[in-house]
């Protein structure tokens, strides 16, 4: 005898549908997920070698910057005779043109769209002014051209960042952010190395003295970089053209939406930002007392910093010539790329900030005390290696800043540009920390630096502890009830 089977192959079938539903659906997610991961990863490649070009644009905006510091051992203040704390104001009036500057040109730039336009035209300009520099005879000429140096440079450093917030997520941020300053430190290290190659070999030629062959040098090859640049530079996601697949661009977009927890229509999304491109961005950066707070941070972290525009003079304490004291300036700063970028990746890795950003200044602290211990070689040429790493600090903590304010973009461009603009007054104030009357101890500089630095610390402690109850608190209770993704800040 047969048993009729028909009615259990049926139910069997009907029970069994939903499993198989369920597994081609699950296989679907995998592809698409797996076809991303692919897309993501070609695109990142290609932003990062386009954005690699912004570490030699540092590298000459420091260079640039600071070149004043290693012509004044070749000269500089005879040449134009500076009395009392006529080279300090030298050095703080570029901050002053640097502060005015960045928000309207962050302001700018998120409205034009076009940062491989803006950027490399503001290069030549700077460029120009640098070279101008080597053309002044006088205390006035110097100042007004350090003045006008500083309002063009204040278009890059806040620029850049606000164009590197624009295409990485806030775990990607801390390490790309190292790699963009570490322009900043490259140029401490090369720059000295070039100054003193400048200064032993140029004297004289054509009838210039030294120190002015190193501002018509360095302000030319700005000038030339920045033509090469607007070649490799990239705009903005949504302005972007040629070099990405639509897909790519897309994906940059969504990657944007997503980080800030916006899961919603992606063109709703980019519509918003652009209706809150221009003031409305700063009224939202302006009355966000976080804001404020690190850019008040900040400023005491650059007090702290401020060794970094003397660190020749520094270096001369040690009891050599000028050109050995500028090639003892490079290990440090070499050494403290290679920290600053190890400590940001491991940052991002942890995806923590405060802790890493107070590790560093502690070092730091740990030099400036160690340098005011004895005026023995060894110990103070080490106490350098130590200060010199504290840009490690600095870095993380623009990160933690960006991913703090990060929605909408307009927000973003002023909140980033207010928090550089003001805590630029730090070196304002710290070019007058460093008066030649000090030295050559500087024991009261470096009691001070090591001061702004605790400061700085105490500050990172309470705002983490801060952060991290508006994550238990769940600030961001209207989001979620559109459906979207609570935003949570990184601690």
């Amino acid at each position: 005898m047969t048993r009729d089977t028909g009615h259990d192959n049926s139910f069997q079938e009907t029970e069994q549908q939903p499993l198989l539903d369920s597994l081609i659906l699950e296989d679907h997610e995998v592809q698409e997920q797996e076809h991303r991961n692919e897309v993501e990863k070609s695109l990142l490649k290609k932003v990062d070698r386009r954005m690699s070009i912004l570490v030699l644009i540092y590298v000459l905006n420091y260079i640039d910057r600071n070149n004043v510091s290693a012509a004044r051992l070749r000269g500089f203040e005879e040449d134009l005779h500076l009395e009392g704390s006529q080279f300090a104001t030298i050095l703080s009036v570029l901050y002053v043109g640097y502060i005015m500057m960045q928000i309207p040109s962050n302001i700018f730039l998120n409205h034009f769209g076009k940062p491989s336009k803006y950027l490399p035209i503001c290069m030549v300009v700077w460029g120009g002014l640098s070279v101008a520099t080597g053309f002044t005879t006088s205390y006035f000429g110097a100042l007004f051209a350090r003045f006008c140096l500083g309002f063009v440079e204040a278009a890059f450093f806040p620029g850049a960042l606000f164009l590197i917030s624009k295409w990485y997520k806030r775990s990607e941020l801390s390490q790309r952010m190292a790699l963009l300053t570490s322009g900043n430190l490259i140029s401490n290290a090369f720059g000295s190395l070039i100054a003193s190659g400048i200064l032993d070999s140029m004297h004289g030629v054509w009838g210039y003295q030294a120190w002015r062959w190193l501002f018509f040098v360095e302000g030319g090859l700005t000038i030339v970089v920045a033509f090469w640049s607007m070649s490799l530079l990239p705009d903005f996601p949504e302005t972007s053209s040629g070099w990405l697949t639509p897909e790519e661009k897309a994906l940059a977009v969504r990657r944007m939406a997503e980080d800030a927890g916006h899961y919603g229509n992606m063109d709703e999304t980019v519509d918003k930002s652009k209706l809150l491109s221009r003031w409305p961005g700063l009224h939202l950066a302006v009355m966000d007392w976080k804001v404020w707070y690190m850019a008040l941070n900040l400023t005491f972290i650059c007090i702290s910093l401020s060794f970094h525009a003397y660190f020749p003079t520094l270096a001369a304490t040690l009891g050599y010539s000028p050109t050995i004291s500028l090639l003892l300036c490079a290990p440090p700063w070499l050494m403290a790329t290679g920290v600053t970028i190890t400590l940001s990746r491991h940052s991002d890795n942890m995806q923590e900030r405060c802790k890493h950003i107070c590790f560093s200044l502690f070092l730091g602290i740990f030099g400036f005390v160690l340098a005011m211990t004895s005026m023995n070689f060894t110990i103070r040429y080490i106490s350098l290696f130590f200060m010199a790493q504290m840009y490690g600090a600095f870095m993380c903590f623009l990160a933690w800043a960006s991913g703090t304010v990060s929605y909408p973009p307009a927000k973003r461009a002023v909140a980033l540009a207010l928090i550089n603009c003001v805590s630029q007054s730090g070196n304002v104030f710290g070019s007058y920390v460093w008066p030649s009357s000090w030295g050559p101890t500087y024991n009261i500089s470096y009691t001070i630096c090591a001061f702004m630095a605790a400061i700085g610390m105490v500050m990172c402690v309470a705002f983490r502890l801060h952060l991290d109850y508006l994550n238990r608190m769940g600030d961001n209770l209207e989001s979620r009830e559109r459906g979207l993704k609570t935003y949570r800040y990184m601690l």
